[in-house]
């Protein structure tokens, strides 16, 4: 899942320790995340929503693939 997190945290000023340090996670996943290499729980999507004062929609970019028969 892309996400936009990096342009967001950079909007806030936050380094990507600080970030997690307010998410309550590590350097290392914010990394990961904004690199589409992790993608984060549900409670970690909502915090980071919530830190960076955006909507889930508007931070995460779901593609909906369709699996056919």
């Amino acid at each position: 899942m892309e996400n936009r997190i990096k342009e967001y945290r950079e909007k806030n000023g936050f380094s990507q320790g600080k970030l997690g340090d307010l998410c309550k996670v590590t350097r290392q996943t914010i990394n990961a995340i904004e690199n589409n290499k992790y993608d984060p729980s549900l409670e970690l999507a909502f915090n980071l929503s919530y830190v960076l004062s955006v909507s889930i929609e508007e931070l995460f970019i779901f593609k909906y693939e369709r699996n056919e028969k």
